[in-house]
Parts: structure tokens; C-alpha cells; sequence
């Protein structure tokens, strides 16, 4: 599984900007898309929340990707 880190910029990032952000999905309508089907999961549970905000020490699996999120700095 290729991992991928991700710093914040800010306190979180949104679940759908993450996966846009990270390349994993092409587009915000795209990355709400594979959300809504269960396609991602956040800290090895199913999101089903588009919006859902992510924060430091927090991990996303999709597709085979896995993105750590961590502090800004």
C-alpha cells in the first residue's frame, strides 16, 4: 500500500478536499461520489460523510492509497 503524508495547513481538512488535494480523486464532485458508495475509510471505519473533517494522526485508505494527515509546521 504506497502511503502519502499530508500537512495541514489549518486545525483539519475536509474529507473531500483531502482526496482532490491528494490527487486520489480527479474532482470535489468526483471525491463526494466514492464517499456517498463507501469507498473510503478514515481510521479503518467506513466515512460516509462528505464534509467530515479530518484532523492530525488521523488515516485514509482508498484504492489502495493510504494518506496520514499531520500538523501543519
Amino acid at each position: 500500500m504506497q502511503e502519502i503524508a499530508l500537512e495541514l495547513r489549518g486545525e483539519y481538512i475536509e474529507l473531500d478536499k483531502l482526496l482532490k488535494a491528494t490527487g486520489l480523486a480527479d474532482s470535489g464532485g468526483r471525491a463526494r461520489t466514492l464517499i456517498a458508495a463507501g469507498e473510503v475509510r478514515v481510521d479503518g471505519q467506513v466515512e460516509l460523510r462528505k464534509t467530515a473533517k479530518m484532523r492530525a494522526g488521523q488515516v485514509v485508505d482508498f484504492a489502495g492509497q493510504r494518506v496520514r494527515v499531520a500538523a501543519a509546521g
